[in-house]
């Protein structure tokens, strides 16, 4: 089967339903305003690629390659990032809705997440280390034997973050945010 490349491509209000991506690899593509939406994208590879105002909820990721991707105002809720492909895996979201997602066991350290809804996502076994979590929701997030070395959380909101069960040294945080780390020993903070 040929597998297409497209470089430096800009894919405009394209909705998967109607006219789905063609297999293949798209390095430097900017997609805008695109519906992507409970797509399978299997036998497709992002490398250094732009989303921009689309939405991914419940997309299949089985095998697909994110390479320095950029998502930025992507509504991309119940997406299982744990299936992509974890060769050079990487991306940052900015102004993005991931709410219910998962990242379960990934090794993504230094993944920025701006600005960004993080509703009951995920992060049970990452790898996270130089992460930045700037002005993001975190409320009801899971960070079980999570490694946060070195993230900032200084603006985050809402996160519960157990010291004992995650690995938190050299980790920021703000004053105002310390009882997301104490919450479970039932410490009333004043």
């Amino acid at each position: 089967m040929n597998k297409s490349y497209f470089l430096e491509e800009v894919f405009d209000k394209i909705n998967s339903s109607e006219n789905p991506l063609s297999k293949g690899d798209y390095e430097r593509c900017t997609f805008s305003f695109c519906d992507f939406s409970n797509f399978n994208f299997l036998g497709i590879n992002f490398i250094d690629c732009e989303f921009v105002d689309c939405n991914l909820s419940l997309s299949k990721l089985n095998g697909l390659s994110f390479q320095n991707i950029l998502f930025e105002n992507c509504k991309m809720i119940g997406m299982n990032f744990e299936n992509c492909n974890e060769f050079l895996l990487s991306f940052q979201f900015h102004s993005c809705i991931l709410n219910h997602s998962t990242f379960y066991g990934l090794q993504i350290p230094k993944t920025i997440f701006r600005n960004s809804e993080l509703k009951e996502v995920d992060f049970s076994n990452c790898n996270l280390n130089q992460s930045v979590f700037d002005n993001s929701n975190l409320s009801e997030a899971i960070f079980e034997n999570t490694s946060l070395e070195k993230s900032d959380f200084r603006t985050a909101q809402n996160y519960s973050i157990h010291p004992e069960s995650n690995k938190i040294k050299y980790a920021k945080f703000s004053i105002h945010g310390v009882a997301g780390l104490l919450y479970r020993y039932g410490i009333e903070i004043e």
